[in-house]
Formats: C-alpha cells, structure tokens, sequence
C-alpha cells in the first residue's frame, strides 16, 4: 500500500494548520454530502476524479474521505498510481469524522 491511513482527528490537525500544504478530498455522492459535509473539504465524487484529476495539486498532502473508508483507499491507490506522492485515506470515513472530531456532523 504506498499510500498511508490516517485518523480522522490527525486529519483534522494537518488540514486545519491552514498553511495551504494539505488537502481534505471528499470522494462521495452529492446527496451524501448534502446528508454530511466537512466544510474544509473539497468535493469531487470518485467517478468523477478520473476527468478531473487536473484540478489536484501534485505538491500538496492528499487526504481522501468518504463515508466508512472503503473508497477512498480506492481513490487513494488511484492517486498514487497516477502520479500523486503524498497521499493519505481517512480511516473511518466521515463516519469516523463524526465520532473523533465533530459530533454535529450527522452519522448516517
């Protein structure tokens, strides 16, 4: 696996230094981010990644979400193969999110 797992809280803690190095992706369906949403995140559905890989910086910490973890260590493994060297994959999901950092995010 040449990408990493992360915790949602130390997620949290490297998106959140807001010095512009990392990046939260969030790689579920629109109607899932409606239900729950992290609002430093920026949303592009697994599906779509493929055609949109161009609007990911290279140089910058990746760390993938989605609802449980499963996807995103698909999109993270994508990533890696596909050029991008720091990449990470939010263990848990956005389900853990709402557990570890932020209990107003509702759990579904």
């Amino acid at each position: 696996m040449p990408y990493t797992m992360i915790s949602a809280s130390a997620a949290r803690d490297r998106v959140g230094r807001g010095d512009g190095t990392c990046v939260l992706l969030d790689v579920r369906q629109p109607e899932e981010v409606r239900t729950a949403s992290v609002k430093m995140a920026i949303v592009i559905p697994m599906m779509e990644l493929p055609n949109r890989l161009g609007e990911l910086d290279r140089a910058k910490d990746i760390i993938v979400m989605c609802h449980h973890g499963m996807r995103s260590q698909q999109v993270a493994d994508f990533l890696v193969r596909s050029g991008y060297p720091k990449v990470s994959s939010v263990t848990g999901g956005i389900d853990a999110w709402a557990v570890e950092v932020d209990p107003t995010v509702p759990r579904y």
